[in-house]
């Protein structure tokens, strides 16, 4: 298998792709996939979809999954003094993000600031941050950005040792790389093996919805990443780095399949792959959206570990992510029906 850190790097642009906006990561990724699948295309939400077919005399359709926006900002408007007003699309934290380097999609930079003048005490709010892009007054501005335009923080990906790295935006293009290897990997499936590099999941799973029905699969699996247990001061969860693919039995939003987690846990156990089980009281992915698409489907994920998930520096070990490919493949390797 070739190594993760090296596809990971590919799926991090300087272009940002925020919610709704995914179009310049869904080039990247659809250019390394084309060559690994029988067919690709973008549907009306811009879904990137590629099928792998089964050779099974009657395959069933299992759909793997992962996000490939990312949380960001949108100018509403544009101060006489230059600076821009901006509202978060998804889930921003201010305080992990003030005073970072941001990135248009033209290429225009900025640096995210609070107001001036505000107590060290107060946590900085959408309302009390602008994006300063160096203008001088607001024509200056105008003439490189307009109201609409996204923002995100600068992505990158640092090596801490062997297995650690750090960087953003990991959620989620970890799990985009976890399905670019399985593509890599899955030669002759049984089954017709639907690749989704979904979008809008960080604004409400938006994009998966339609892609499910669209497919309507026998079986889904979603890769995203879950909180840990393990960072500093982190509320008690079964989840640590480097502990193995977190297999989810239930989130804020969804209750997986039974069967198919006793599946997944037992193939993991046979096969000797790392693997954790993950219960998350808060938050949700893909998963529910998918699940409850049409008819609904057995549906599952395998989740990546991550510490600071939505900060300007996400931490994970890729020894969970390569975990989560080999049991897909592990998993995989009989028709699903």
């Amino acid at each position: 298998m070739k190594d993760m850190y090296q596809t990971l790097k590919k799926l991090l642009p300087l272009n940002p792709s925020v919610s709704g906006r995914e179009e310049y990561v869904r080039g990247v990724i659809e250019g390394i996939m084309r060559p690994l699948v029988d067919e690709c295309r973008a549907d009306a939400m811009g879904n990137l979809i590629c099928v792998k077919h089964g050779k099974a005399k009657d395959p069933a359709k299992v759909m793997l999954c992962a996000h490939m926006d990312e949380i960001g900002f949108i100018v509403t408007f544009i101060e006489e003094n230059g600076m821009l007003r901006v509202a978060p699309i998804g889930g921003i934290s201010y305080t992990a993000a003030a005073f970072s380097e941001v990135s248009f999609e033209s290429g225009l930079r900025g640096v995210l600031v609070p107001e001036a003048g505000g107590s060290p005490k107060d946590a900085p709010t959408a309302e009390k941050c602008v994006v300063d892009i160096g203008a001088a007054s607001d024509k200056e501005a105008a003439r490189r950005v307009k109201v609409g335009d996204c923002c995100a923080l600068l992505p990158h990906v640092t090596k801490l040792n062997a297995n650690r790295v750090v960087g953003r935006p990991l959620d989620d293009r970890i799990g985009c790389a976890c399905l670019v290897k399985i593509a890599e990997a899955l030669t002759a499936p049984e089954d017709d093996i639907y690749f989704v590099f979904s979008t809008q999941e960080e604004v409400g799973c938006r994009g998966a919805r339609p892609a499910a029905f669209g497919i309507a699969p026998d079986l889904a699996l979603i890769y995203d990443v879950t909180g840990t247990g393990d960072a500093q001061g982190a509320k008690p969860m079964a989840v640590k780095l480097g502990a193995g693919v977190a297999v989810k039995i239930k989130d804020a939003s969804v209750i997986c399949h039974t069967g198919l987690v006793d599946e997944l846990l037992e193939t993991a156990k046979r096969e000797k792959i790392a693997a954790q089980c993950e219960i998350l009281t808060f938050g949700g992915t893909d998963t529910s959206a998918v699940q409850m698409t049409g008819y609904g489907c057995r549906a599952g994920a395998l989740s990546i570990p991550c510490r600071y998930i939505h900060s300007g520096t996400e931490m994970l070990d890729l020894r969970d992510a390569n975990a989560a490919v080999a049991l897909t493949l592990a998993f995989l390797k009989e028709s699903v029906k």
